[in-house]
């Protein structure tokens, strides 16, 4: 295979051995339900973890099959460049080179070719999904393009052209502290922030991931969504539980309103049943971020062991062993030297969803902590979205992306904004089951339309939604942060992850949903 991808091949052959590879990848023997490991999650970094655990020996197989050559030429066909931009990208920055490095290289030659007639870059649009523009729309459009290719380009492009790689972790983007985003709720927002033209809604887009991630990849976030500067929140000023995220949109940021009423913000005062027992030298206010996975029983008769004999202040060992692993788990005092770890619904009342919101319908205990840890904070996304109500008073079509169990639609729900038409793109059967239930359980009046697959969110299907029900008002992403969170020791690999990498997905759908719009307009 080294021969046909270093260009002298049959690019015809190299696809469909790409394609077939992906198609077992993707195949049902790979099963997206894991069991939790509980002893995946330790050390300081467990308390910023949303995903742990996962294991994928199922898919390893495969790539085992391939030669390391072969597997980044997979991952940057899958990000849509094509077979000989990504090999020539190879031969020039060398096979030690990261994805993303052989990302920005592609994009630095295609800046230094010239256009072709349209001047336009298939990377962005393809012919097809170009359509029958007017003159006019057509430069309109063109134009569009060009800004976004610049967008996705390093802020020094010729340190790129002139030698490759370039470490893009030379300048990290500095999260700010505290971590309050553009403003809190009751607060005057003093931010003012002016946003690339070719970023400026409709359709409005907002995209959530991890915050604590690796070096570099909010920079390529950013640098791939217009340059936006994301905005930095932790869910601990809307509820009792921190929740580190970032979010990169180009939504309006003054005259955000939270929800009513407002949630508290402490544990005593979010879970009153554990005031009795909650013993003095435990000084924890609030809950650390809320995880897929939870302690065992055994971790929880240790603790009680430990305790056991004690008066009330244990020794300074004993308080230090038992403290840690209470922040670490999220354990609460539910009795006397008696710890246990949220239960599912608390979880849902902590992030804002509504009581049994991921009950019933065959769902697991385990499957409801899985949903709820890879889902958004509904009070502080509603904070977000909040300057959307007096826009669409009459309602709102969302174009809904790995969002998991509908935190995005929960939050406009409550905020009173009418969902008119909701497309979801979700490939967790019980993600989209718990999404369903509550469109039914609502009573909603608009359309739901849900997809198991994102590659089925092509630019025929994309418009032909548009034309059956409207342009998107709203595009909403984000994705399980497994690849990125640090509690991850397996499969910590940014961006290039198995799920992190569906962000290339977001960004090429919503891409296609404002060149559609902008041909239509």
């Amino acid at each position: 295979m080294y021969h046909c991808f270093s260009g002298e091949g049959n690019t015809e052959i190299i696809l469909e051995t790409l394609l077939t590879y992906s198609a077992l990848e993707n195949s049902p023997i790979e099963q997206e339900d894991f069991p939790v490991e509980f002893s995946a999650c330790s050390g300081e970094d467990a308390l910023e973890n949303d995903h742990c655990g996962t294991d994928d020996s199922n898919d390893q197989d495969y790539k085992d099959t391939f030669s390391e050559k072969d597997k980044k030429l997979l991952t940057l066909v899958e990000m849509g460049f094509s077979v000989e931009e990504a090999a020539a990208a190879i031969d020039r920055c060398g096979l030690d080179a990261q994805v993303l490095e052989l990302a920005d290289s592609i994009h630095a030659a295609q800046m230094a070719e010239e256009p072709d007639e349209t001047g336009l870059n298939p990377r962005f649009m393809t012919s097809d999904e170009f359509g029958h523009c007017s003159e006019r729309k057509r430069r309109r459009v063109v134009t569009e393009q060009r800004k976004l290719k610049r967008s996705c380009l390093p802020r020094r492009r010729r340190d790129y052209v002139r030698k490759c790689p370039v470490d893009v972790d030379d300048a990290p983007m500095a999260i700010p502290k505290p971590m309050i985003g553009f403003g809190l709720p009751f607060e005057k927002c003093t931010t003012r922030r002016i946003l690339p033209d070719s970023a400026i809604g409709p359709p409005y887009f907002y995209y959530e991931n991890v915050a604590l991630a690796p070096k570099g990849v909010w920079d390529t976030i950013s640098r791939f969504l217009y340059d936006i500067e994301p905005e930095f929140v932790d869910s601990k000023y809307f509820c009792a539980s921190a929740r580190k995220r970032a979010y990169i949109h180009n939504l309006p940021i003054d005259n955000r309103f939270p929800l009513l009423p407002i949630p508290p913000k402490t544990i005593q005062e979010a879970l009153p049943m554990t005031k009795k027992w909650w013993p003095k030298w435990d000084k924890r206010t609030q809950l650390n971020c809320l995880q897929t996975c939870i302690a065992s029983a055994k971790l929880t008769e240790r603790i009680r062991k430990a305790l056991e004999g004690c008066d009330d202040l244990p020794p300074p060992q004993v308080q230090e062993y038992v403290l840690g692993e209470c922040r670490k788990w999220n354990l609460v005092w539910v009795g006397h030297h008696k710890v246990a770890p949220l239960e599912p619904d608390e979880l849902e009342m902590l992030l804002g969803f509504p009581s049994n919101h991921t009950r019933g319908g065959g769902i697991s205990r385990t499957e409801r902590y899985r949903s709820l840890g890879n889902s958004f904070q509904v009070n502080t996304v509603a904070f977000h979205l909040s300057v959307l109500k007096k826009m669409f008073p009459n309602g709102i079509n969302l174009l809904s992306l790995f969002s998991g169990i509908g935190g995005a639609e929960v939050a406009l729900h409550r905020l009173g904004i009418p969902l008119k038409t909701v497309v979801s793109v979700e490939k967790s059967k019980i993600n989209r089951n718990i999404m369903r239930s509550w469109w039914e359980q609502t009573n909603q009046k608009g359309n739901l339309i849900d997809l198991d697959d994102v590659q089925q969110l092509s630019g025929d299907k994309l418009e032909k939604l548009m034309k059956l029900y409207g342009g998107f008002d709203l595009v909403v992403g984000g994705s399980p942060c497994n690849n990125l969170t640090g509690s991850n020791r397996y499969t910590r690999d940014g961006l290039e992850g198995q799920h992190s990498s569906l962000f290339y997905d977001y960004f090429r759908i919503l891409d296609l949903v404002k060149c559609i719009m902008a041909r239509n307009s």
